[in-house]
């Protein structure tokens, strides 16, 4: 029953655990925005499998309205991942969809996989 208990105040805790990220590998200047409504989001590393991979900076629409974008981190332990967040809640960024020129974001010329 003490068991059934405490994981009832348990703290639920998603993270990768693979060791943290190199330093920024590419430091840019920031193209121009392509319109008012963007927002520029960082170059940043992200974990995929056993290691990490660049993502460049880029120009994209928030999530929702009002929503601003929270970068990456990580605590020592563990990768927390870049997302939108604001009053509908967090929302992450699909990496799959980066090469989807019908969902593409507006990013640096110098894109690198």
């Amino acid at each position: 029953m003490l068991l059934a208990a405490g994981t009832i105040f348990a703290q639920l805790s998603v993270g990768i655990r693979i060791g943290a990220p190199p330093p920024v590998r590419v430091v840019r200047v920031q193209p121009r925005s392509p319109g008012a409504d963007y927002t520029w989001v960082g170059g940043y590393w992200y974990p995929v499998g056993s290691h990490y991979k660049w993502h460049d900076g880029y120009w994209t629409r928030p999530a929702y309205a009002g929503a601003h974008w929270v970068a990456p981190s990580h605590d020592g332990e563990r990768y927390h991942e870049g997302h939108w967040d604001g009053d509908h809640g967090p929302i992450g960024h699909d990496h799959r969809t980066d090469r989807d020129r019908d969902h593409r974001d507006f990013k640096d010329d110098h894109h690198e996989e």
